[in-house]
């Protein structure tokens, strides 16, 4: 059977965007309970109204209900299962057992998914949280892809495995961590990471502690064990180039990491992986070098297949490089397209200008270059750029467009 791909909604943009490009599922959260706080999420209205927008279009919404409550957090929590059993979600995704048995009393009737936060790295964690009413078990990232096939072996087909195979990779084991919240009293484990693995640490000469760029009076001893010192910030995770094996594990559903996102993110990493996808089923076993193109497209750290081929002491993941690299301009989202005209309707997200090299991201298709060969306002007077934010123009483009369509930044003749 077909895997899901499951993709990440940020926001109701994000989510438009993922659905646009492929996705199967998507996975949100409200305004509390989810591990994502700092991402926009989902106030009761809007929430609603996403379930209904998600279902019309034969999409599966997924909520993540996985933070780690207190005592006084348990009567909110009930509150708000209440409201979920109104709007219907598919399922909710839930990182602690007090929850878990929470939601199958006051919900029974939505599915309850593991979160990875859960670390279940065995037949028998997966075999239990099924006994306990679980429809589907999120593998522990740390999991390599052999480790995973035992897994499915050992298991009844009535549980469904979800692995992520692509996106930002937690230094911690599964993503559970204090140094958040000792460094910035911002919790991990209730969804407020303020993601200081990744920030910029510098080793002070014949002293053994580190120094963080913006934090110069905040010390951290460094630790060596058997000639080995211990540092931080992961690697992304990217699988693009591994789908066969993928589709081949018995996963039920491949995820895609990226709440915190741009919507061109969601846009780009979900059409890439759906052609893979679909390529695999129509028979094509040859990896297209064009989606790797794609993925480097994006914001993220250098690449690395995580744990899927090698077991959890690799050197923790990390990343040598300084910092993210840097996505493409997300251009406009395509809003109307006119065939008669040529001309696409557009709301723009970023400046562009007359001459300048575009391309266009449709949904089952790598991005096709084209020239800005001319821009129209609102009222269709040619312009020579586009520099309101937000503002409405045209634009001629040589293939035929739908609205949700992304235009970006091209490369010049002589970059490419």
């Amino acid at each position: 059977m077909m895997p899901e791909l499951l993709a990440p909604a940020g926001n109701f943009e994000k989510m438009r965007a993922a659905i646009h490009y492929g996705a199967d599922a998507v996975y949100l959260a409200g305004r509390a309970f989810g591990m994502r706080a700092s991402a926009d999420n989902f106030g009761e209205d809007e929430m609603r109204e996403a379930v209904a927008y998600a279902h019309a279009r034969g999409v599966k919404v997924y909520v993540t209900v996985n933070t780690m409550p207190r005592d006084r957090e348990y009567a909110a929590l009930k509150t708000y299962l209440r409201f979920l059993g109104e709007i219907k979600p598919d399922a909710l995704i839930i990182g602690d057992v007090g929850v878990l048995n929470l939601c199958r009393e006051i919900i029974p009737e939505i599915e309850r998914h593991i979160s990875t936060q859960m670390s279940a790295v065995s037949s028998a964690d997966v075999r239990a949280w099924h006994a306990l009413g679980a429809k589907r078990v999120v593998l522990s990232r740390e999991l390599t892809l052999d480790e995973i096939r035992e897994i499915r072996r050992n298991t009844p087909a009535s549980v469904e495995l979800e692995c992520f195979i692509h996106g930002s990779m937690c230094i911690s084991y599964s993503g559970r961590c204090l140094l958040s919240n000792y460094l910035c009293r911002r919790d991990a484990n209730h969804g407020e990471c303020a993601q200081p693995c990744r920030w910029n640490y510098t080793a002070q000469p014949l002293a053994l502690e580190l120094t963080e760029e913006k934090r110069p009076d905040m010390t951290l001893p460094v630790v060596e064990e058997g000639g080995e010192t211990f540092v931080m910030s992961s690697r992304d995770l990217s699988m693009i180039a591994h789908v066969p094996e993928l589709m081949e594990a018995g996963i039920a559903s491949f995820k895609i990491e990226g709440r915190m996102k741009s919507a061109y993110y969601a846009a780009v990493v979900t059409n890439a992986y759906r052609m893979a996808m679909d390529a695999y089923t129509a028979g094509n076993t040859a990896f297209d070098p064009r989606l790797q193109r794609e993925l480097e497209s994006v914001s993220h750290r250098a690449y690395d297949t995580g744990y899927f081929f090698t077991d959890s002491h690799k050197d923790a993941l990390t990343c040598p490089e300084k910092g993210y690299i840097r996505e493409k301009a997300y251009i406009a989202t395509v809003l109307s397209y006119d065939p008669t005209s040529g001309e696409a309707k557009c709301i723009q997200r970023n400046k562009t200008s007359v001459g300048a090299p575009l391309e266009l991201l449709t949904p089952g298709k790598c991005g096709q270059p084209f020239s800005c060969t001319a821009l129209y306002d609102e009222e269709h007077r040619e312009i020579p750029a586009t520099p309101h934010p937000s503002m409405v123009f045209y634009l001629p483009v040589p293939f035929p467009v739908a609205a949700g369509d992304i235009i970006r930044g091209g490369e010049h003749p002589a970059d490419a």
